[in-house]
């Protein structure tokens, strides 16, 4: 049985592709940052430690060891990160690399930057984008009640640990424990559950920032894979993004992956590639399975 989905064109809402210039990826980074500030505030409130720190108009977070939030984003709109010197001396000082999540229409000067500090190339991750406002369906999906969030988080996160093997692999591998802390701390997220023959078939998030509504969080259990899944759960979050009065939706996905696939079937265009860039060493840091499928 396939799972039930109403499938229309899915382009952009007049046509054209999405072209995505320096203003719309310094918007769209920035949203990542807000996001990403965000959760890292909610995990320090769960645990007392941490930090998150403005630098060079992005921000550098840490939340625990093993965190997809230990990261530094958004840089290479506001000049070079001068105050780069402190913010690897705290990771350093919890024992963690300093990940770079550098987007490739940034100033290439902060690349040079980065890389003369000794700073090299562990992968990289596309940005795909979609401007909001036609006409979606989808059946079958439906918003994760409150009283359902444990159980949400529960079974996204053991559907996560199941990795799908098309596409790069990621440059994060995360445990069990750490995917379902991180997906409790995305704060101010709309979760949704894709249902199949009565059973839970998979989920996603999405959350609105400045009219942007960014996806993530998409996974499917691996017994419902290839169904239709999380091409239900992409309208679905497309028509609400609609609603929510948000112009454009953007998911960042592995390159070549079957996420990155179902999100251009969608209407989806490739807007701009990051470059992950890392400085240092840890075990809890590996370029193995992919951990976050986001569609």
């Amino acid at each position: 049985m396939e799972f039930p989905v109403r499938v229309r064109q899915c382009g952009d809402v007049d046509g054209e592709r999405l072209f995505c210039d320096v203003a719309l990826a310094e918007r769209i980074e920035r949203a990542e940052v807000r996001f990403l500030a965000a959760c890292c505030d909610a995990a320090q409130v769960r645990l007392a430690a941490g930090f998150t720190r403005p630098l060079a108009g992005g921000v550098a977070t840490f939340a625990e060891a093993g965190s997809p939030f230990n990261k530094v984003a958004g840089l290479g709109f506001a000049g070079l990160p001068e105050g780069l010197d402190e913010v690897e001396a705290a990771f350093a000082e919890l024992g963690a690399p300093v990940p770079v999540e550098l987007c490739h229409l940034a100033d290439p000067a902060v690349g040079a930057f980065l890389t003369a500090r000794g700073y090299r190339l562990e992968g990289y991750e596309n940005v795909l984008g979609r401007r909001l406002g036609g006409p979606v369906e989808a059946d079958g999906v439906r918003p994760c009640r409150d009283d359902e969030v444990e159980t949400w988080l529960a079974a996204i996160a053991d559907a996560s640990t199941v990795t799908d093997t098309e596409g790069l692999p990621s440059h994060e591998a995360l445990s069990r424990e750490i995917i379902v802390n991180a997906l409790r701390d995305m704060t101010g997220v709309r979760r949704y559950t894709a249902e199949r023959d009565g059973e839970f078939a998979g989920g996603a998030f999405f959350r609105v920032t400045d009219g942007i509504a960014q996806f993530g969080g998409a996974a499917t259990v691996p017994a419902h894979r290839r169904r239709g899944v999380q091409t239900a759960l992409l309208r679905a979050r497309l028509a609400a993004a609609a609603e929510a009065g948000c112009d454009l939706a953007v998911v960042t996905t592995q390159p070549g992956s079957k996420s990155h696939q179902n999100a251009q079937r969608q209407g989806f265009d490739l807007l701009y590639a990051r470059a992950i860039l890392v400085k240092g060493t840890s075990a809890t840091r590996s370029s193995g399975a992919e951990s976050r499928q986001a569609s």
